[in-house]
């Protein structure tokens, strides 16, 4: 019997096909005109995609209130970089809700014009980054990569990948990428009273962190820029209610009355925080536009 060699190479084309479709590929370059913005997803094959943002937020600069130390240096390290100048990775940590991702998104409008983009990843593919450099490193564009509400848990992958990639300075190696970065924790990792047993200390009063210590705060050294949010207080609290109920079209008699219902809701909340404070202000602009 002779065999059927159009059959058997027709299977084995088949075969290499499933094969091919199953090996992993590299990341491809988006439709860089379809956004500003853009998000790193993981399909269910495992292969990543840049999906572009199709609504940005509309967040400016001048909508954040009670934060200009902040505000001023942020937004100086973007215009250095946009500008090609020199310009650090930062991270901005402290308080929830006082400002931290708003602020990154406020630069992001402010600049976008000038060919500022961003690309957010979660942490949980930060394993990626080095894909995601490649695939922009060629581009004409700056691009911010954005991590939002970052921390890891011990011996988690994406800290040694995020290490990698900030090592050396990102901005050194690719002019056109850096990482901006939120956390509520300083370090990015979680921080116990034992380990404070690892201290050192030599005869003249010197104090050495142990090795846990050192490789909890060797990630964010590696940013050059960092920026702490503090929470705040009633008075500045009260200001950015003011200014989100104006920003909503709600008069200036209305806005001194509505005063102690911001005050009740932030109590109800059990947070002054700039979010809170647009959530106030939001929920009260309603009423007010429907004559509640």
């Amino acid at each position: 019997m002779i065999p059927d060699f159009d059959h058997i190479f027709r299977r084995a084309e088949q075969l290499m096909e499933r094969i091919e479709a199953a090996l992993p590929r590299g990341l491809a370059s988006p439709d860089w005109s379809a956004s500003v913005a853009f998000r790193y997803r993981k399909r269910s094959s495992g292969q990543g995609l840049l999906a572009p943002v199709r609504h940005v937020g509309a967040m400016r600069l001048a909508d954040l209130k009670e934060i200009e130390p902040q505000k001023e240096k942020i937004q100086r390290n973007t215009l250095q970089f946009v500008n090609g100048q020199p310009a650090n990775n930062v991270l901005l940590t402290g308080a929830r809700g006082t400002g931290k991702s708003s602020l990154i998104k406020a630069c992001l409008n402010e600049y976008a014009a000038r060919g500022l983009r961003l690309i957010e990843v979660d942490k949980a593919d930060l394993t990626d980054l080095h894909d995601i450099v490649d695939v922009v490193s060629e581009r004409p564009e700056k691009f911010i990569v954005f991590c939002d509400d970052l921390s890891f848990e011990d011996g988690e992958p994406g800290y040694k990948a995020l290490k990698s990639i900030l090592d050396g300075s990102v901005a050194a190696t690719t002019p056109n990428v850096l990482i901006y970065a939120t956390s509520n924790r300083r370090h990015l990792l979680p921080e116990y009273m034992k380990e404070n047993l690892s201290y050192t200390h030599t005869e003249d009063g010197e104090v050495h962190p142990g090795e846990v210590v050192e490789e909890k705060i060797s990630l964010s050294e590696r940013f050059g820029l960092w920026v702490s949010f503090y929470p705040f207080t009633q008075d500045e609290y009260l200001v950015i209610v003011a200014q989100w109920l104006q920003s909503f079209g709600v008069a200036g008699d209305t806005i001194a009355a509505a005063r102690g219902q911001a005050l009740v809701w932030a109590l109800e909340r059990g947070s002054r925080s700039g979010r809170v404070a647009y959530q106030f202000a939001r929920d009260y602009a309603g009423q007010h536009a429907a004559g509640g």
